[in-house]
């Protein structure tokens, strides 16, 4: 491979000798600008058109280097513009630089009379994700029309004169030369060649640091590879209301209810889920951020896609027999009488299932892909406004929508961008975890701010033992405010490549890209990256070798954010309590060695540093805790178990403590208010044991036989005398 490397690089020299004559007789020829022809090195070629490529060439133009973008795409946005009107921000203070200017730009343009065609600009109303839609005091908004987005993209590319090379496809199998650890060039399908000094892949799919050589994931990591709670096959964690369990009544997976024999309804799955917090190579579900409208003057039918067949959404109609109606929840308004609709429910536009070969698959297994969630996604709108089994009142109101006639007018009024939820990650020496986001382990070198929940759509449709229909891997974990990102999850290892940075598919676990994947974000690690890239440009060393000191100097220069300001009011679920303020040791859930199957939770009111974790009421697959503490002397001490009681928790849970004479199990009633521990937490006395120093002392929970749910929260050992 090395020598076939060496081979292409010999003859790119060669090229290289004669790009001036070259130049001239395309000059003659009437050929585009040089900028976009292989007569030019540039200082950073960006490949992808999403909304990171944006402000990355942005802010690579502000620092007086060169740039292009070659994108696949026809349209530059990607999601920004491609639908996702509806922002996940998050908390919009942690939002600034370039993506904040971005916003900013919204919010002109809606200041405009002309922009509201539709709808008068006091009807529209100010609702957006958890703030209001327009924020006077930052001239910001949130909510906007895919076009618009798109046109601000496109006027604000032009305004910095950034070349955009588009429809332009990566040659992913042999289209890009690395030479000591260096791209030198990419080549696309067309047989263009785009040379440069620094490359960055803005994609959502890591095609370029594939390509380049650069070691990737995807699907999700197991609990025990990060010690992540959220981690892997997550059975019987219900956060969302994208589960079945918010029917009243379950429903049957067989065409025959009841009878296996007969096969498996369409949408689901006859495979086993896996062991819970497991690895797998399952991908969460993706569908269309479709932008609709009830505004007739604007209005098309839903169209009846082509090998539409009613019978793949049975399951459809199972969930309405059992109750549910809250298809409309998900129709976020966005101006113009529009709105940015996303899946909502245990039955919706997410195609669950169908994308798990897309991160790797071949460009023309992926527009398979794609057309497929489109038809899926199409033939559900159709079904539930024509199919005669559909209760009258949803049909009626399902009627009463339709595609809006002036959005992607060049793709059938359908959206031209897929949510790739997640697809590739990078693996660089830095790997952002669930615990660095929510603030268990120090994040270092902060390039930049998320703030998002921890948010994963389903992954997969399974069948439980019970013989009833389940919906699995639905997170939405609280990041206990925002969060910093780490400048090493931008950047590949050293010993793979040395002028490559990565702002999408970012170094970092399902569980944390499940925040990190936000638009806003992208924007921000965008601009972050292109800073890295031509700090080290400016200084002719590796992309790892820049300063951090002189990355974050400038950032802050540019108007980013890089740590939770100091105004800004986070406050925590519930009441917390710090572990470190117990008098002896204590040891938090956290940090217990746990088996089976937890789920953290900030429900209760009065908890133990970040949270607590219960086993679901679910005692099919028996749960353990083991607590280690390490004793800082031999002794007596109290051992006492730290729980949030409720009146749902199990009366029996059976506590295992391990001391210098032996093991001693003990009952313990979790329904119980035993509110005398410290600071009012809620502390059951597991009884005075002895230890040896030097000899780990444990507590161990288990959920053997219990009925109700077991809360696991911390163990601790106060000292005593004899």
């Amino acid at each position: 491979m090395q020598s076939i490397l060496n081979f292409n690089h010999h003859w790119y020299r060669i090229v290289c000798l004669f790009l001036p004559l070259i130049g001239v007789m395309a000059s003659a020829a009437g050929d585009e600008p040089s900028s976009s022809r292989n007569d030019t090195i540039h200082d950073v070629v960006i490949y992808g058109g999403t909304s990171a490529a944006i402000t990355a060439a942005i802010q690579v133009k502000s620092m007086g280097q060169t740039v292009i973008v070659v994108s696949p795409d026809k349209h530059l946005g990607g999601l920004t513009a491609g639908g996702l009107g509806w922002t996940d921000s998050g908390r919009k203070e942690v939002v600034g630089g370039l993506a904040k200017q971005f916003y900013q730009r919204v919010y002109k343009h809606y200041q405009q009379l002309q922009a509201w065609t539709f709808q008068e600009r006091e009807a529209y109303g100010n609702r957006a994700q958890g703030h209001q839609a327009s924020d006077e005091e930052d001239a910001s908004m949130w909510v906007f029309e895919p076009h618009v987005a798109e046109q601000i993209i496109d006027d604000w590319m032009a305004e910095n004169d950034i070349v955009v090379v588009r429809e332009a496809w990566l040659d992913r199998e042999n289209g890009v030369v690395v030479e000591d650890g260096k791209i030198l060039s990419i080549r696309t399908l067309d047989g263009r060649v785009y040379a440069g000094k620094q490359f960055m892949d803005t994609t959502y799919e890591g095609d370029l640091v594939a390509a380049a050589g650069v070691q990737t994931t995807f699907g999700r990591e197991g609990i025990a590879d990060y010690n992540e709670p959220h981690a892997g096959v997550q059975t019987g964690v219900l956060h969302h209301a994208h589960h079945f369990d918010v029917l009243k009544k379950r429903v049957d997976p067989y065409v025959v209810p009841g009878d296996p024999s007969s096969g498996v309804i369409p949408l689901v799955s006859d495979q086993p889920p896996g062991e819970f917090g497991s690895a797998d190579k399952r991908v969460q579900a993706y569908c269309f951020r479709t932008c609709m409208t009830n505004h007739a003057d604007n209005l098309l039918p839903w169209p009846k896609p082509e090998g539409y067949d009613p019978a793949v959404y049975e399951i459809m109609i199972r969930c309405f027999d059992a109750g549910w109606k809250d298809v409309f929840n998900k129709f976020d308004p966005l101006p113009n009488f529009k709105t940015d609709t996303n899946n909502h429910g245990p039955v919706s536009f997410d195609n669950i299932g169908m994308n798990y070969d897309y991160p790797e698959a071949t460009y023309e297994r992926r527009r398979e892909i794609i057309a497929q969630h489109e038809q899926y996604q199409k033939g559900l709108l159709y079904f539930i406004a024509n199919d005669p089994r559909v209760p009258t009142d949803i049909q009626e109101r399902m009627r009463s929508w339709g595609l809006a006639k002036d959005e992607f007018t060049d793709n059938g009024n359908w959206p031209h961008q897929i949510y790739v939820r997640e697809a590739r990650r990078m693996v660089g020496d830095f790997v952002m975890t669930e615990n660095h986001l929510r603030k268990d382990l120090p994040t270092p070198e902060s390039v930049g701010m998320g703030s998002y929940a921890i948010d994963s759509h389903n992954t997969q449709r399974y069948i439980t033992p019970e013989g009833y229909v389940q919906n699995e891997g639905d997170l939405g974990v609280s990041t206990n405010g925002p969060y910093e990102i780490a400048m090493g999850a931008l950047l590949p290892k050293a010993s793979q490549c040395t002028n490559l940075t990565v702002p999408v598919c970012v170094s970092a676990t399902h569980a944390a890209f499940g925040s990190i994947r936000m638009e806003p974000v992208f924007m921000i690690l965008g601009q972050s990256a292109a800073t890295i890239a031509a700090m080290a440009n400016e200084q002719d060393i590796p992309v790892q070798k820049v300063a951090y000191e002189q990355v974050k100097q400038r950032l802050l220069s540019d108007g980013q954010v890089l740590q939770t300001p100091p105004n800004l009011k986070v406050a925590p679920k519930g009441n917390p309590v710090s572990s470190q303020s117990f008098p002896g040791v204590t040891v938090d859930d956290a940090d217990a060695n746990r088996t089976g199957h937890w789920t953290a939770s900030h429900s209760s009111n009065l908890y133990v540093d970040a949270g607590y974790q219960h086993n679901g009421n679910d005692s099919d697959v028996t749960s353990t805790a083991t607590f280690t503490g390490k004793l800082p002397t031999s002794g007596w001490y109290e051992v006492r178990m730290i729980y949030p009681h409720n009146s749902n928790r199990c009366a029996d849970v059976p506590v295992t403590v391990a001391h210098a004479d032996g093991q001693t199990t003990i009952r313990v009633n979790q329904k119980q208010n035993n509110s005398k521990g410290h600071q009012g937490t809620c502390a059951a006395m597991l009884g005075r044991y002895r230890f040896a120093q030097g000899t780990d002392a444990t507590v161990t929970i288990s959920d053997e036989g219990t009925d109700g749910y077991v809360v696991i929260d911390a163990i601790n050992w106060e000292p005593i005398e004899p």
